[in-house]
């Protein structure tokens, strides 16, 4: 398969993430979407969890609160 269409195994770290296997998306934990490497900002180190966006990652830590 294609590098270009493949999706990323990342492993995240608190500031950074390290490429387990080449690709160039990831896919939101929250909403399912792809996220382009070159674009991926936001993630979960602890729950080694990509998102999308801000809103995807305040909705994620709010249902983790809600089932405490």
């Amino acid at each position: 398969m294609d590098e270009m269409f493949r999706e990323a195994k990342l492993y995240y770290n608190l500031a950074s993430f390290d490429v387990i296997s080449p690709g160039t998306y990831v896919i939101c934990s929250v909403t399912g979407l792809r996220v382009l490497l070159q674009d991926l900002k936001y993630w979960n180190a602890e729950r080694q969890e990509p998102y999308a966006n801000p809103k995807a990652m305040l909705q994620r830590h709010t249902d983790l609160m809600e089932q405490d």
